[in-house]
């Protein structure tokens, strides 16, 4: 994993300043998030619902989705998620699997509107899990 030092004062602001950007009609739950890659690019991302509720995209696959379109396709290296309760909230199962395809082992850092935070890995969010590795296996 690339050492790079993670400046998590900026991550969090920059992912607690982007969920004001949230489209949270139905759930008012406005979640940011703010990913560092290792060409040293931040990206940021807010979930945005949709009436059909499957549709909605979370705040970390914006983020990720953001940086594949504006070209950066280096590894993921770290996340920070901000969620509006008094504990911090992880990445749900489908961020998880979308992060852990740009950054299995990236740190995940996860901030709220109290000053309790948690800090973990993917890997250890999501152990065994399925990625691009199985699919070359594969052939």
């Amino acid at each position: 994993m690339n050492e790079r030092v993670i400046d998590w004062d900026h991550l969090d602001a920059r992912a607690r300043a982007v969920a004001s950007n949230a489209y949270v009609p139905y759930s008012h739950f406005a979640v940011g998030a703010a990913i560092l890659t290792a060409n040293g690019n931040v990206f940021v991302g807010c979930n945005v619902e949709n009436a059909s509720f499957g549709l909605t995209n979370c705040a970390e696959r914006t983020a990720i989705f953001t940086a594949r379109a504006s070209g950066d396709d280096s590894e993921v290296l770290a996340v920070s998620v901000y969620t509006p309760t008094e504990v911090p909230t992880p990445p749900c199962g489908a961020c998880r699997q979308v992060l852990n395809e740009f950054g299995p082992t990236m740190q995940v850092r996860n901030i709220c509107d109290s000053t309790m935070v948690t800090h973990t890995t993917l890997d250890a969010l999501l152990p065994g899990a399925f990625g691009p590795k199985n699919l070359a296996d594969a052939r």
